[in-house]
């Protein structure tokens, strides 16, 4: 899932921890648009150097940031030049311009969740859906916003990197999408690329997609393979979709695990390690948790019931 372009190296994983001082970043990157990866990473400092964070190559991306541990004293640089002082709390977002160098002084404990977004990929959303595009984020340098959906993703999005083994691409792409089309939305100003389509997949498209997810019950196929398999811009075919299956791929592809291991516990006497793998999570426990939410019975206890 982790790309290994150049961005992808500079801005995740142990570049950033680097810059901030940390042990490591984990992060997740995802190309569900062409434009290039748009990153997510978890960034924890418990021992401040006290210095200025290090710089990394400029690159026209944008970061976004949201606090997971309150800061009550951030000073914050921009090319080498003071910005602003801030009082930052948890779930607070702040948008950093990543050509403009930005920079803040170590001297508290920090975490955080980085999001990278690439400015192109801002053009390719509007290029898909036929709006104007823009050049530019608009907001107030250093200063954080109270943004709910950029906090519900960037939540959902921590808890992808608690969990690296059960990462489900299609669930992380469509975070990632829908994180970038808000932040051209939302500061951007691009018009919305969520209006209502009049119809949802021709039967020959939708036959195509679920039969590329089922046959895929582990999740690595990306949203960007199946959207192409069936000549739609991701966000389209994404809609598209939802529209005619009435849940988005991710939650389809999650309902066809459940349904596929269903079909192996009738036969009654597959050990349920093997189907949880077979079936395309983690492992038992993840399983057991995702069939006890969908069914209201354990899988065993479900076959119990199926096979007295």
């Amino acid at each position: 899932m982790n790309t290994a372009s150049y961005e992808t190296r500079e801005y995740s994983g142990q570049k950033l921890a680097e810059k901030f001082g940390a042990e490591d970043a984990p992060f997740v990157a995802t190309r569900s648009l062409k434009a290039g990866p748009i990153i997510a990473s978890e960034v924890r400092v418990e021992r401040p150097t006290g210095e200025l964070s290090r710089s990394l190559p400029p690159t026209d991306s944008y970061m976004l940031c949201m606090m997971l541990r309150e800061n009550p004293n951030r000073l914050y640089f921009e090319e080498g030049r003071h910005v602003s002082n801030n009082h930052l709390r948890v779930g607070d977002v702040i948008i950093h311009n990543l050509l403009s160098e930005p920079a803040s002084v170590m001297n508290l404990p920090i975490h955080m969740l980085l999001m990278q977004i690439p400015t192109t990929a801002f053009r390719e959303l509007a290029e898909q859906e036929n709006v104007p595009s823009i050049s530019e984020l608009h907001y107030t340098r250093g200063q954080p916003v109270l943004d709910e959906t950029i906090q519900h993703i960037g939540y959902s999005l921590l808890s992808v990197l608690k969990t690296p083994d059960r990462i489900n691409r299609l669930f992380t792409d469509h975070l990632m999408l829908a994180l970038a089309a808000h932040a051209a939305q939302t500061y951007g100003g691009m018009q919305s690329i969520w209006r209502p389509l009049r119809g949802g997949l021709a039967p020959w498209q939708e036959k195509r997609s679920k039969d590329m997810l089922a046959s895929d019950l582990a999740g690595k196929i990306s949203l960007q393979e199946v959207a192409k398999a069936c000549g739609l811009s991701v966000s389209h075919f994404s809609r598209a979709f939802r529209m005619s299956t009435g849940l988005a791929p991710h939650a389809w592809l999650l309902q066809a695990r459940v349904e596929a291991a269903k079909e192996m516990l009738r036969q009654g006497d597959t050990p349920l390690s093997s189907i949880a793998l077979i079936c395309g999570f983690a492992d038992r426990s993840h399983f057991t948790t995702v069939f006890r939410r969908r069914v209201g019975l354990s899988p065993s206890n479900w076959r119990k019931a199926i096979l007295s």
